[in-house]
């Protein structure tokens, strides 16, 4: 926000024998080029259809809403920077009038000129334009430095068809076609080619007729005396030397009914003067006034030559503002007092000086304190008739308000309050002690006395640092309040009314007891405007007054309420308050910075909502213009702010915003003192943006509403978020699959690696059989070459031989056919009959459907089970035997069984040596151990079981029966 200055100025003092005629003051804020003003001097002000206020500088112009400056050069499109003069027209166009004569304008947002607009193109042939005025349909005339008439009228700029040299005279004339622009009209003469009747003589005071002519017509200005133009008659209201005004006057303006007149050394403010009042302010002396405006508000703006631009706020004419520039000591004020029968004003300050303010408005200073060190006035009260009490810093005096004497009562250091009982009692407190006067005294206190309040003319309070005590004369001794909460309060000030003691601390705010009960506490939480309390005044109306560090409170004791706050932000010059007092409807505050009085009920309130207004729109990096609506590809990471700005005059800083990203008015509004409000990262979609402002004790202003469209961009279309959906699914399948495929891959592999380890194992065991077979066979061999039988030891060793070939290419396979395992034991057979001498016969049993497949079993499964039907059943048997292999299918499993009607399982074990036994268990283990290894690589489950046919159900049957499920590899 610019950063303003606020200056009381003192303008009429006038020295008489030793009095001041008082004035009354205004407070008047400053903006200059620190505040971001163009340039210090400064031609003119207008106020546009929007509401911002524009200034005409020599190098470009500023808009200002209040709060900041927006700058226009020659770079943003106005024609050249010396800008002399501003008109504002009923369309919102801004025109800006430059010597070179060029047109140029402002709207909507930015600068219309001949470049970019083909309607502005024109030869001034160097002529400047002097004033504008406007006609219908939207035509905008010029007057120009050679009496010509240009017209705009929105499609070209031409000279008046007319093309002659024409009287501005003329155009006020005929007003009806030609509304002027501006208000005043500087003229070398009245001479009027239409002859109107011109009085020079200022008749005073004015009729209505005259007043009207005023108010609604244009006014020229002819040196230092102000003319109301009519087509029928120019007549003088004004003449600066009747005033005191001896310089030409620059402007006016004309603020209800207060007349402003400008000079070039000084500003005029004559209050009252279409009421026939005839007081003159004189303001900024020594300043070069150039323009004068009041804007809608009623705010008056003040250009200079040099100095910036003025304003005084609307609202400070409701207050009157006295310090040391306009007749008091200094500033700083303690105390106030008003006497009724001879209406003396009496004001207290430092130094020991008493001011007095006569109803005449004369000032007259007392010095009562002339002790060293502090020595102000803390207090003034009523006491006798034409006699009041003031209490200083370092004793009390009397004062008389009629002859205005003064004379000391008593000497008392450090005094920090006064008090009178109904029947005229004084008591004083004073740093340890409370003095009754001329009565008796409590001193050597422990404890610093800050305030006394009488109850009657024997029982008071008295408040301390320390907390609250009661007295009488009777007792002459302090007593603590009995609330224990009391005791510890540190206590500023007292008041006793009607029956309830109101207590004013230090840090704690007010505290309201009723007898010895505390009924009511009232702090900066219930709106109270600070804890820190210097003083309570009673009105005697109903109303108390708390004077804080923070501005006045004020509080209905009926209620015990507190009805409003009176701070700095409503027109006060300080918020540190050191007194207050109520007369006749007005209200005079005391504060560190002078005194401040207006009339009590009347404290102007600006309840209308502010004007609040789209700046612009900042979305990455990029600023774009304000507009209803903003669309805008989507950016990654881009933030989205939108700038407010209210046009706020009078306290700009005290606004607030509310915003609401939802489209919902119900809820949502989030409330900010910001004008930007953020948005990162905003993600595509259709938003609606509501903002609202209100400024201080105002209502809300209606939502500005901004529509916000991020369109997405192609990846974030539905149908590209689809695609890389499916993209990124077909994705992650791919790697799913690559992955469960690795995972097969390796869990194949170490399958096979097992496969192999249980094939070897396989065909280890295998091998381990193989041995009983060839030692076997051998046996056989030597049996025969024994037996003699030559012949048939070498065909038994031929067959033997070739059985040996089949049985090592069968050992290196995992899996052989059924045929060959046939082929293989057909031989075995025929061999072992060799050597046990056909002592028996075989047969084998194959399933038909075992011929439609190929099937592969483990090799080798089979032969050592023959063989212990053959060597432990047949064998020992003193008969022929009978071997019977049958083989099928059952459940996707050889079924094999071998049985013989030998000896049988029981017996057999029962004849074999320890060495045999163990010889057939290995047999048997090794079985069954490849069946448990052939299940772990394929799954399928084998099964050996040996049946003693005797034992097990087989009538008389003698033998064997040994069955075995073979996991089987089948093909077609």
């Amino acid at each position: 926000m610019p950063i303003t200055r606020f200056i009381l100025l003192w303008w009429l003092v006038i020295f008489c024998t030793g009095y001041n005629a008082w004035a009354q003051g205004l407070m008047i804020r400053n903006y200059n080029v620190k505040d971001g003003l163009a340039n210090a001097t400064v031609y003119a002000a207008v106020q546009d259809k929007d509401g911002f206020i524009w200034f005409a500088t020599p190098t470009g112009v500023s808009k200002f809403d209040g709060k900041r400056f927006r700058n226009y050069a020659k770079k943003d499109g106005l024609t050249d920077n010396d800008v002399v003069k501003l008109a504002a027209d009923s369309r919102g166009r801004l025109w800006f009038f430059t010597l070179n004569g060029k047109l140029s304008f402002y709207d909507h947002t930015y600068i219309h000129n001949e470049e970019n607009d083909s309607s502005l193109l024109f030869n001034s042939r160097s002529h400047y334009m002097q004033y504008a005025f406007e006609g219908d349909a939207g035509f905008v005339y010029f007057f120009n430095s050679n009496n010509r008439i240009v017209t705009y009228n929105g499609k070209k700029t031409e000279y008046d068809k007319r093309n002659i040299e024409t009287d501005f005279f003329f155009m006020l004339r005929n007003s009806k076609a030609f509304r002027p622009l501006q208000k005043g009209f500087h003229v070398d003469n009245l001479s009027d080619p239409g002859n109107p009747a011109i009085s020079f003589v200022c008749a005073l005071p004015l009729d209505n007729e005259s007043v009207d002519a005023i108010r609604n017509g244009p006014i020229l200005m002819l040196r230092n005396s102000l003319f109301a133009y009519t087509p029928q008659k120019i007549s003088c209201f004004f003449n600066g030397p009747d005033w005191g005004i001896k310089d030409d006057i620059s402007n006016l303006c004309i603020d209800n009914d207060n007349l402003w007149v400008g000079t070039q050394r000084a500003l005029y403010y004559i209050k009252g003067f279409f009421k026939g009042d005839r007081k003159v302010i004189k303001l900024l002396d020594n300043h070069n006034i150039t323009s004068l405006l009041k804007d809608r508000d009623g705010n008056i703006w003040i250009t200079t030559f040099g100095d910036g631009v003025y304003n005084i706020p609307y609202k400070n004419f409701y207050f009157s503002y006295l310090d040391n520039t306009n007749g008091l000591y200094s500033h700083s004020i303690f105390s106030i007092y008003k006497d009724k029968k001879t209406d003396l004003l009496m004001v207290g300050q430092n130094a020991g000086i008493l001011n007095t303010i006569a109803s005449n408005g004369v000032i007259r200073q007392f010095t009562l304190d002339t002790a060293s060190g502090r020595n102000s006035l803390l207090s003034i009260l009523p006491y006798k008739e034409n006699e009041v009490l003031i209490g200083t810093d370092n004793g009390l005096v009397s004062f008389n308000t009629v002859t205005q004497r003064y004379a000391q009562l008593k000497a008392v250091k450090m005094l920090k309050d006064v008090d009178i009982s109904p029947k005229g009692k004084i008591r004083i407190a004073a740093k340890n002690q409370v003095i009754a006067l001329d009565d008796y005294m409590i001193t050597d206190l422990d404890m610093i006395v800050t305030s006394i309040a009488s109850v009657n003319d024997s029982l008071y309070y008295v408040g301390t640092n320390n907390g609250l005590y009661t007295c009488t004369d009777g007792t002459r001794k302090l007593k603590p309040a009995q609330s224990d909460s009391l005791r510890k309060l540190s206590i500023k000030d007292l008041k006793w009314i009607d029956g309830y003691l109101w207590i004013g601390t230090a840090d704690q705010g007010i505290y309201v007891m009723h007898g010895d009960t505390l009924i009511k506490h009232l702090a900066s939480a219930n709106n109270l405007a600070s804890d820190i309390c210097q003083q309570l005044y009673y009105d005697g109306h109903q109303n108390l007054y708390v004077a804080t560090n923070k501005g006045v409170s004020v509080i209905n004791v009926k209620g015990q309420t507190i009805t409003r706050n009176i701070t700095s932000n409503d027109g006060l010059m300080s918020d540190d308050i050191r007194g207050v007092y109520y007369d006749d409807d007005i209200l005079y505050i005391a504060t560190s910075n002078g005194l401040c009085y207006f009339k009590g009920d009347h404290l102007p309130v600006d309840s209308v909502p502010p004007v609040i207004y789209l700046n612009n729109i900042r979305y990455g990096d990029s600023t774009y213009l304000p507009g209803d609506n903003f669309v805008h590809l989507y950016k990654r990471k881009a933030s989205f702010e939108a700038e407010f700005g209210t046009i706020v005059f009078d306290l700009p800083e005290l606004v607030e915003y509310q915003y609401n990203f939802s489209g919902d008015t119900t809820n949502g509004w989030v409330t900010t003192m910001s004008n930007i409000i953020p948005f990162p990262d905003l993600q595509p979609g259709n938003y609606k943006l509501m903002v609202r402002a209100r400024k201080y004790k105002s209502d809300w202003s209606k939502p500005l509403n901004l529509n916000v469209n991020i369109l997405p961009q192609w990846y974030q279309q539905w149908w590209a978020r689809g695609i890389l959906l499916l993209a990124g699914l077909l994705l992650i399948l791919v790697v799913l699959r690559f992955i469960v495929k690795r995972i097969k891959q390796a869990e194949k592999r170490k399958t096979e690696y097992n496969r192999r380890i249980a094939e070897l194992e396989a065909k280890a065991l295998t091998n381990q059989m193989n041995p009983h077979f060839i030692f076997n066979s051998l046996n056989s061999v030597q049996h025969l070459i024994l037996e003699k039988e030559e012949k048939q030891a070498l065909n038994f060793l031929a067959d033997f031989a070739t059985l040996m070939r089949q049985m090592l290419n069968n050992s290196r396979k995992s899996y052989i056919s059924l045929e060959e395992e046939i082929a293989f034991l057909t031989r075995y057979l025929e061999l072992e009959k060799i050597r046990f001498a056909h002592s028996f016969t075989y047969h084998f049993i194959m399933e038909d459907t075992l011929k439609d497949y190929t099937i592969y079993i483990p090799p080798m499964i089979i032969q050592p089970i023959v063989e212990n039907a053959i060597k432990h059943g047949l064998a020992p048997k003193s008969s022929a035997g009978y071997l019977e292999i049958r083989i099928e299918m059952v459940d996707d499993l050889l079924y094999c069984s071998v049985d013989d009607d030998g000896i049988g399982w029981d017996k057999s074990n029962s004849i074999k040596s320890s060495r045999l036994i163990k010889h057939e268990s290995t047999a048997l283990s090794v079985i069954k151990e490849r069946l448990q290894i052939i299940k772990s690589f394929n799954g399928s489950v084998g099964k050996l079981e040996i049946i003693d046919k005797f034992k097990s159900g087989f009538g008389n049957k003698e033998g064997t029966l040994v069955e075995i499920l073979i996991p089987i590899v089948k093909m077609l």
